[in-house]
């Protein structure tokens, strides 16, 4: 996938965006600036979809990319089935203003 290179060097973006991930399928709510909710949304409802797959070549794919195990497993056992029945779009993105240091939009990126 094609991704805004969001100003860093490709591996700490890649470093960014996985741990993004990681925290909004953990705590199902991350604020973060609008560029980088919209990079991790893709990423983090490819990753459901892999929990909706359900079979073990999904688990080993998803494992690859989440960092932590706990999570992999919340994402098979608890948002795949409540997921089950919804054909994507799985996160919202609200805006709630820009940051006062530099005026960059500000947004809560939710799962639904």
């Amino acid at each position: 996938m094609a991704f805004p290179k969001l100003g860093f060097p490709t591996d700490h973006r890649n470093a960014l965006l996985r741990n993004m991930v990681t925290s909004l399928l953990r705590e199902e709510r991350v604020q973060t600036t609008a560029a980088r909710a919209k990079s991790v949304s893709r990423l983090a409802e490819k990753i459901i979809t892999f929990g909706k797959r359900g079979d073990l070549h999904a688990r080993k794919q998803a494992m690859e990319f989440i960092y932590d195990d706990e999570v992999v497993k919340k994402v098979f056992d608890i948002l795949a089935t409540k997921y089950a029945d919804r054909q994507g779009g799985y996160t919202r993105i609200i805006k709630v203003g820009h940051r006062q240091g530099d005026a960059a939009e500000m947004v809560i990126l939710e799962l639904v």
